[in-house]
């Protein structure tokens, strides 16, 4: 097989149809991903759109088209536009290229997967001060080895017979991966209607009920709020959903959140202005489900700090929840030790350690049900995505069995987890062999 050395740019040419978005004009938009596919993302009126200068995806003047993301392209963000992105807009930061005449697509698909590209494109250098970029100028510098192209289409054939089989070794990946996430969802479920404690109760009839737990809680927040030392919150009617409330045991109860906590509040209102040391300060980025994450966190200034945390302290055993995005409704519990703030974008809920456990509550929130009540009662104002509302979030109807059950929910929970877990690396391991043995095939494949 011939084979011949060339740049990246040989086998494109570029072009760019600016247009100016219009305030009367809906557009398409499109996703590139680090996985190699571009995809249609939603439409949007002129007016929503910031950046006014866009370009234009024309596919039937160029229906080899070639986008990539100057920030993304390092990591796989670089693929063939499919049909339906035809017409889409792109900002300059998403170039666009059109193969030439005498190269095959299938090839060049099966090139920018290949190791050669790969390293050759790590090598690049980013630029750029606010977001690290690779430019296409450089991009299409790169030295590549390519055979003619009635070899390339032979090269091709011969590399998708191989291919095939590891298609379908990463499509059953993929299903057991989509079927790993609804069985951890389908463990919660069950969890929260009891019926993973059906064993333990029957074990432990003698266990009081719920009921008489909530009406402890009530008397001591009643205290509370007597001497001052809680406010009491305001409730707001949930949105009505459709066969919402589950059926759960004789001697369990349905309070409504705000009435088995102490209270339940935000994080500051105010715009932050962060500083390069200080104070911890987080947002809803902090937060996935029965995940806090701290580590990547931003600072404020002391006297900031102080004012940020009136009535918003936190401290461990806390739950924090995404108010906003596509995060809404996630949850976790505070689990180290540490001072912080906190921004509007999360919910604090404080609890009584010695009547409920916060980790049963992240079971709640990050459940099936939980999920459904938050997405049922998103209040328009948060932003495109809107918000948690307080007040709905208050009136979260719990299902809530006694603190010895509750403890007992989450230890089952954490076991099965676990086994979760185990399932998930041997996944995850499946997947990363698939990616090298895909690796191997076009590494024999290009060496020449």
């Amino acid at each position: 097989m011939t084979w011949k050395t060339i740049k990246l740019g040989d086998l494109f040419e570029q072009y760019r149809i600016q247009h100016i978005v219009q305030d009367n004009r809906d557009y398409g938009q499109i996703t590139i991903s680090k996985n190699g596919y571009i995809k249609f993302r939603t439409t949007k009126n002129g007016k929503t759109i910031g950046r006014k200068r866009q370009f234009i995806i024309d596919l039937e003047q160029y229906p080899n088209t070639l986008l990539f993301t100057r920030q993304g392209v390092a990591e796989g963000a670089i693929a063939f536009a499919p049909k339906e992105v035809h017409g889409c807009i792109a900002t300059e930061n998403m170039p666009m290229f059109s193969l030439k005449d005498g190269i095959d697509r299938h090839f060049v698909k099966l090139l920018l997967k290949s190791e050669q590209y790969i390293s050759a494109v790590k090598k690049l250098i980013p630029t750029g001060s606010a977001q690290k970029s690779i430019h296409e100028r450089d991009l299409m510098q790169i030295i590549l080895t390519v055979p003619s192209e009635e070899e390339q289409k032979k090269l091709s054939y011969l590399i998708d017979n191989r291919l095939n089989n590891i298609d379908l070794l990463n499509s059953e990946i993929s299903t057991q991966q989509e079927l790993l996430k609804k069985l951890r969802q389908s463990i919660l479920q069950e969890a929260i209607e009891g019926k993973l404690t059906a064993s333990w109760r029957e074990q432990n009839p003698d266990v009081e009920s719920a009921s008489v737990l909530v009406e402890k809680i009530k008397q001591e927040k009643e205290q509370l709020i007597k001497e001052k030392k809680i406010k009491k919150g305001k409730k707001q009617p949930p949105n009505e959903i459709d066969n919402f409330l589950l059926k759960i045991p004789k001697n369990w109860t349905y309070p409504d959140l705000d009435d088995i906590t102490q209270y339940i509040t935000d994080g500051t209102h105010q715009t932050p202005t962060y500083t390069t040391t200080g104070r911890m300060f987080l947002s809803a980025q902090n937060v996935k489900p029965f995940r806090f994450l701290p580590q990547k966190h931003r600072y404020v200034s002391e006297k900031d700090y102080q004012s940020y945390i009136a009535n918003r302290f936190t401290e461990k055993g806390d739950l924090l929840l995404g108010r906003v995005g596509a995060g809404i409704g996630e949850t976790a519990v505070v689990d180290v030790d540490l001072e912080f703030a906190i921004y509007v974008s999360l919910g604090l809920v404080k609890t009584f350690k010695q009547y409920t456990n916060p980790n049963y509550l992240a079971i709640v929130f990050n459940s099936p049900y939980g999920i459904k009540y938050a997405k049922g009662n998103i209040s328009s104002g948060g932003g495109s995505a809107g918000n948690f509302n307080l007040g709905r979030i208050r009136s979260f109807p719990i299902p809530f069995p006694s603190l010895e059950e509750q403890k007992e929910i989450v230890k089952k929970i954490e076991y099965l987890f676990s086994l979760c877990d185990k399932l998930e690396i041997e996944i995850q391991s499946s997947k990363k062999s698939s990616k090298e043995l895909m690796q191997a095939v076009l590494k024999e494949a290009f060496e020449t």
